[in-house]
């Protein structure tokens, strides 16, 4: 597995990291033991970095995986908080339920614009000063916009960026892929961290998988790449991925064959776009959100590539 160190931090992660949303109640909610097992496992085959957030409910598989395989796991967490006193909160809370006195990395999760690093900057500031005291090693931000990643790539005290990424744009919200190498290049060459998100769109490319990761990973301003993994064949076989192997048929089978469900998140607006795209009648709106008839859905994905807010998503 390869190592590099995040931008100008110290921080040296494996360019896999375990994207863990997958894990928790949001997703597969798997039990803490299960969670906690299937993290081991990737640290067995050398992945050393776990993405999460406080959103993700999951800090209890973090905190049993970290018992069992060790605390020198980096551990990247998130908070919605935008004030000072609520970002404490969300560092204490973190650091508590995780059973870790220092967080490696600390980001405002899912910044937008300009306008909503403005509006989150008291809580930043909160981040800048728990940095100082040694309580986070790193702070940073997550996004989906183009726009939030150039303007990080300008701000000194911004040490990591957490943007989405994938062959074809799916989430971007705010631009073109290319649009968005060339803010993460800019990131990059600044000397910020920077490290990947939703390469398979949030599943909807499982079925071209090797295609999508072998774009991320031709992509030299990426220092890791987070995938969400939920199964052991699944970690596997993107650790053969990373490593330039090749992964067996039998691994490849068994997930092609696991059970996939289309997911769609509570933010949803209702705007009825994926409604239109569906060819197949399994999906309509109810109560101003977007409802999925699971016997008529074929998972094509085709009604996440239409969704403005990127709801949709294949798990």
């Amino acid at each position: 597995m390869q190592y590099n160190n995040l931008g100008k931090t110290e921080i040296s992660v494996s360019r896999l990291c375990f994207g863990t949303l997958t894990l928790g109640p949001l997703q597969a909610n798997l039990t803490e033991k299960k969670g906690a097992d299937l993290i081991c496992k990737a640290v067995e085959l050398g992945v050393n970095f776990l993405d999460t957030a406080e959103y993700y409910q999951n800090y209890p598989h973090i905190r049993l995986a970290l018992k069992r395989c060790g605390k020198d796991l980096v551990v990247a967490t998130k908070s919605y908080a935008y004030t000072y006193q609520g970002m404490k909160e969300s560092v204490e809370y973190a650091r508590k339920a995780l059973d870790k006195d220092v967080i490696d990395i600390f980001m405002l999760h899912e910044q937008e614009s300009r306008l909503t690093l403005k509006g989150h900057r008291e809580a930043y500031e909160y981040l800048i000063e728990a940095k100082v005291k040694g309580i986070i090693k790193a702070t940073g931000v997550s996004t989906h916009t183009v726009e939030v990643v150039l303007a990080a790539s300008e701000m000194e005290e911004i040490d990591v960026i957490h943007p989405i990424i994938n062959y074809k744009g799916i989430g971007i919200k705010d631009g073109t892929v290319e649009d968005m190498i060339k803010a993460i290049k800019k990131a990059y060459q600044s000397g910020k961290g920077i490290y990947g998100m939703k390469c398979l769109g949030g599943g909807n490319l499982i079925r071209e998988k090797k295609k999508a990761l072998e774009y991320v990973l031709r992509l030299p301003f990426l220092h890791s790449i987070a995938v969400g993994m939920k199964s052991e064949h699944e970690i596997i076989a993107n650790v053969l991925v990373f490593e330039g192997k090749d992964v067996p048929a039998e691994i490849e089978e068994y997930i092609s064959n696991e059970k996939r469900r289309l997911l769609i998140e509570d933010w949803c607006e209702g705007c009825g776009e994926c409604v239109k795209k569906c060819g197949f009648g399994a999906l309509h709106i109810e109560n101003g959100k977007a409802i999925v008839d699971y016997d008529r859905c074929t998972l094509c994905g085709y009604c996440s590539r239409v969704c403005p807010e990127f709801c949709i998503k294949i798990v």
